[in-house]
């Protein structure tokens, strides 16, 4: 054997025990890729909502992808509004901008969610006032138009206003009434608040000083409701309590006196109280029994107590319970328990309803229905709501407070419209404004000379026109 074959053997011997050699060569095995989980759907929360024209809402995405997970998605996303009802930011974020319909679409690639959005309008409560009106949005802000020359629209000026101005910036206005010259409101801390005309005490602050923007009256934190007539003004506490204060020559505040109070003076009968409504310088009320009670001026009958003399204390009107009240100029206007109207005093514009322009000094019945669950009175006009949404007026219509597209009066209830959505109506001198509470939007027509209607002009409004 020569020496390359010595040399070769026990190399060959080595590898063939260390396994060498190609055919049992092995692979070092490799972890298979999972596949990458898919987008298959996108659900948007809330994926129905309702706001306010004004009113934001905030959408979330959540993605279902192909292994059965879900989970939110927080970029990529296009966002979309189908019309102009809404706008939509790349956030997600939706601002109501027009009362009505619409859908926000998000897409990621090929794949979309979509949310319905119904937007209504921002409005809650209205109150008019003599050649003013004041509203609340659902947000708790309070804005003011139309006459403002004892600064009863609160916004810091004499300056009357034709389109709505806020007043302040609190955001917790709860209720709000306004007479000829004066506005009162309540806030959600149950605090008192006035401004405008004060010539007779009426705004409460113990002396006759007007004010044109909210001050506190008093310190109370327990109020929940308010009247403002032509220059007197009631409340009532959370106990029930009645307190009235301001003009008193007709014993319209029912303290039994002809003096005028510059601060709330309580009302000591009846006890408890569950509405109160003040006219030009008379007041209606109902107890917690459901009893009615009037007082104050009696010229045309009023007070319904069947004479004309005034009456300077509550006095009981019948036997019968009332479920609301209502005082115009000086008419009065009441709902029984079984949702029946009355009528009775002035009634020179048919503002009586009852076909005649004969006064009435005691209530009498206006035609058949009982379904009425709201009520307003004006200088000489009357506007009524049905549980079935439909608006009713009548009486005076000089500047278009029917709301009937005439300037002629009514001598018996007319519907307003074919609307079945109205909720509320308030009366002003010889404006009206209603509220269609599902719609939150507000209404108006009539008398527009000092901007009441708060379109920015000063033209009459026949039928009922939306605030813009």
């Amino acid at each position: 054997m020569n020496l390359k074959a010595l040399l070769l053997t026990p190399l060959l011997a080595l590898l063939v025990a260390c396994g060498g050699g190609d055919d049992d060569k092995t692979e070092t095995p490799t972890t298979p890729t999972p596949n990458t989980p898919t987008l298959v759907s996108i659900a948007l929360t809330p994926a129905n909502p309702t706001i306010a024209v004004g009113g934001t809402q905030q959408l979330t995405a959540t993605g279902t992808y192909s292994d059965g997970k879900s989970a939110l998605i927080k970029d990529t996303i296009v966002w979309a509004a189908k019309g102009n009802v809404v706008s939509v930011f790349t956030s997600g974020l939706v601002t109501g901008k027009a009362i009505g319909t619409d859908t926000v679409t998000a897409t990621v690639g090929s794949v979309s969610g979509s949310a319905n959005f119904t937007v209504i309008g921002p409005w809650e409560v209205v109150a008019a006032g003599g050649n003013q009106t004041l509203a609340r949005r659902k947000d708790g802000t309070l804005w003011a138009w139309g006459s403002n020359r004892w600064g009863q629209l609160g916004d810091g000026s004499i300056a009357d206003q034709s389109k709505p101005v806020q007043v302040g910036s609190v955001s917790t206005w709860t209720q709000v009434a306004s007479g000829e010259f004066h506005t009162l409101a309540v806030r959600a801390d149950g605090t008192l608040w006035a401004w405008g005309l004060n010539q007779n005490g009426q705004l409460g602050l113990g002396n006759n000083l007007d004010k044109s923007v909210p001050t506190q009256v008093g310190t109370a934190k327990d109020w929940v409701s308010v009247a403002a007539g032509k220059s007197h003004s009631l409340a009532i506490n959370k106990a029930g309590a009645l307190f009235a204060w301001g003009r008193n020559t007709n014993g319209q505040l029912g303290d039994d006196t002809t003096a005028d109070k510059v601060a709330p003076t309580r009302i000591a009968t009846p006890a408890a109280w569950k509405s109160v409504s003040a006219g030009a310088a008379h007041t209606l009320g109902v107890a917690a029994d459901g009893a009615l009670y009037a007082w104050g001026a009696n010229e045309s009958g009023q007070l319904g107590t069947g004479g004309l003399a005034s009456v300077k204390k509550p006095t009981r009107i019948g036997t019968a319970a009332w479920l609301l009240v209502a005082a115009g100029g000086a008419h009065s206007l009441a709902v029984s328990q079984d949702g029946a109207l009355f009528a009775w005093g002035s009634n020179d514009a048919g503002q009586l309803g009852n076909d005649s322009f004969a006064n009435v000094t005691s209530p009498a019945r206006i035609g058949t229905d009982s379904n009425w669950i709201s009520l307003a009175g004006g200088a000489s006009h009357s506007l009524g709501v049905k549980a079935d949404g439909t608006l009713w007026s009548w009486g005076s219509n000089s500047d278009g407070q029917l709301g009937s597209g005439t300037l002629n009066d009514r001598r018996v209830p007319v519907q307003v419209g074919t609307a079945a959505v109205w909720t509320s109506v308030s009366a002003g001198l010889r404006h009206s404004v209603g509220v269609q509470g599902k719609d939150g939007r507000i209404l108006a027509w009539g008398r527009n000379a000092e901007g009441q209607q708060g379109n920015g002009g000063t033209a009459a409004v026949t039928t009922p026109a939306a605030l813009p």
